[in-house]
């Protein structure tokens, strides 16, 4: 936003469009009648929930996207609909892309993990990305993505202690962190139904060519932007405990059967060498 005032929120995501996209970009999937997953360029969206007057959206994808997810909002459940509210998995540019810009439209509340809210309420900047973890050429770029707090003044809550989640029934969220200290995870007990974040993702985000095809692979949190290995390790195994039987991840196409449960359980196994970096500035030296 320009002529920012103390009392205005602050959009640090303005002008900070990032020309990166997958053949996913543009593609809505029904992942379950109450839960559409839309790729946001590289990065998914999710609607839960099956009615005009009582859904909501998870994420708000990437930056300069908002009209684009309106237009996605408004064909799904018609025009001039709005969430009830708008459920952040974490703070990080690609999920909170077009955060302020919809808020500003619809005038509804954010809700986001308590240790997430000084990220989204300007008052500290994410770690800088790192960019010599291998991996490919997403990893290479990643110095150059936005990671500047946004500030939603009070126009955002922290999630419910008890682990509900509002305008959810049925829903849980699980603090997963590692990726970033306050990542959510969400989870609907009654049919093992999963939105994880970037808790582990379904492709191999630091490679350019796997994002570009969505090429299947469990994997865990992208790398460049993940500065808490060992956390993220507990939060996967706290993941593949559910046993989920469908899952949308940050990235990469929802998954499910046995893809997903083979794979989620591989990656619990072997989360050191699948997913944890060897080298880099996040890695613990005693890995």
């Amino acid at each position: 936003m320009s002529n920012y005032h103390s009392d205005e929120m602050y959009d640090s995501m303005e002008n900070r469009f990032l020309p990166m996209y997958s053949i996913a970009s543009g593609i809505g999937v029904d992942v379950l009648p109450d839960l559409y997953c839309y790729t946001n360029q590289i990065v998914n969206i999710c609607l839960v929930g099956n009615s005009a007057e009582d859904f909501v959206l998870v994420d708000t994808g990437m930056p300069e996207s908002a009209e684009k997810i309106v237009e996605v909002v408004e064909e799904r459940f018609g025009e001039n609909s709005k969430p009830k509210a708008i459920i952040l998995t974490h703070g990080h540019f690609d999920h909170v892309g077009a955060v302020v810009d919809l808020v500003e439209k619809w005038g509804i509340k954010v809700y986001a993990h308590e240790a997430e809210l000084p990220f989204l309420t300007g008052k500290q900047n994410y770690p800088k990305p790192d960019g010599t973890v291998e991996g490919g050429l997403v990893a290479k770029m990643s110095p150059m993505f936005p990671t500047e707090a946004i500030d939603l003044k009070n126009n955002i809550e922290a999630l419910p202690a008890d682990r509900t989640i509002p305008y959810m029934e049925g829903w849980r969220w699980l603090h997963t962190p590692g990726h970033s200290p306050g990542h959510v995870s969400l989870f609907r007990a009654d049919d093992r139904t999963l939105i994880a974040g970037d808790a582990f993702v379904a492709v191999k985000q630091e490679s350019l060519y796997k994002v570009m095809t969505q090429e299947l692979e469990i994997n865990g949190p992208p790398r460049y932007l993940t500065t808490d290995w060992n956390a993220a390790r507990e939060s996967v195994n706290k993941l593949a405990a559910l046993n989920p039987a469908v899952a949308v991840t940050g990235h990469g196409m929802p998954v499910s059967g046995t893809e997903l449960s083979e794979g989620l359980a591989r990656l619990a196994k072997e989360f050191d060498d699948l997913a944890v970096p060897d080298h880099g500035r996040y890695v613990d030296d005693s890995q």
